[in-house]
């Protein structure tokens, strides 16, 4: 039993449009149907509308301010960085942080999609080496979600499985990461919204739902136990849709919702 992060799921007031979006950010193929979004292999990507997915949860679809979460692309260099910002810009996002070195090294820019959620672009180089290929395509993927407590966080999330990559007390932890998924990080609430150059403030439905595709229903069924003895809530029972699918949900110690599912 292991929780990983295959699907990021985003709520957004517009299907289509942010499908679209997502489409020209990543430089991906026009989206024809409901399918999740490909990142290249780096992870993949949903949007839902807002008030489908928060119903499913039993949230109210409201949102206002930060959204307590931080979505993240990891590129090979500054000039790929500085393209895919472009890239988003042009096609309607809002940059709330300038590409540029941070005081650290690092070489990072943020932006608000047209849906309202936040993006971080990291550079794994702080340095170009070469030409930036015609499509830049992202190294890794990642959701950093803020919580009240990296530390009571990551015990959760390592009562289910997941193995701690860098851990750095109540600063900043995450977990190691398999190829074609992403990356989840955790960082004190306060401290990701000045990462991104934004204000913590912020309060109603996070319009974000964590996915996890598991190898049977038992593994379903197990991943819910757990979550629940950790200290999470289980906000649905699994149960078996008309899709052939069986799945549940739950929220964790912050609130943040997981899908678990199978189609086993």
């Amino acid at each position: 039993m292991r929780l990983t992060l295959d699907t990021i799921v985003l709520g957004v007031p517009r299907v289509e449009d942010a499908r679209g979006f997502y489409a020209s950010a990543f430089s991906l193929p026009t989206p024809s149907d409901g399918a999740a979004l490909d990142l290249h292999g780096a992870g993949h990507l949903a949007v839902q509308q807002i008030d489908a997915l928060a119903a499913v949860v039993g949230a109210t679809p409201a949102t206002s301010g930060f959204r307590g979460f931080v979505v993240g692309a990891i590129l090979e260099q500054p000039g790929a960085v500085r393209d895919r910002l472009d890239a988003a810009s042009e096609h309607g996002a809002e940059i709330v942080k300038p590409a540029k070195k941070q005081l650290f090294g690092e070489f990072t820019a943020a932006y608000r999609a047209p849906d309202g959620a936040v993006w971080k672009l990291a550079a794994a180089s702080n340095k170009d080496a070469g030409t930036v290929p015609s499509t830049p395509k992202p190294t890794e993927t990642a959701i950093y979600l803020g919580v009240a407590s990296p530390k009571a966080a990551k015990s959760f999330y390592e009562s289910l499985g997941m193995g701690v990559d860098r851990d750095y007390g109540d600063k900043f932890v995450d977990f190691t990461v398999t190829d074609g998924v992403s990356r989840l990080g955790l960082l004190p609430r306060k401290g990701i919204a000045k990462d991104v150059g934004g204000d913590s403030q912020g309060d109603g439905f996070a319009a974000v739902v964590l996915t996890h595709t598991a190898p049977s229903s038992e593994t379903v069924d197990a991943l819910l136990t757990a979550a629940a003895a950790a200290g999470g809530r289980i906000v649905s029972e699994a149960i078996r849709t008309d899709g052939g699918a069986y799945a549940g949900y739950f929220a964790d110690l912050d609130g943040f919702h997981w899908k678990v599912t199978t189609g086993r």
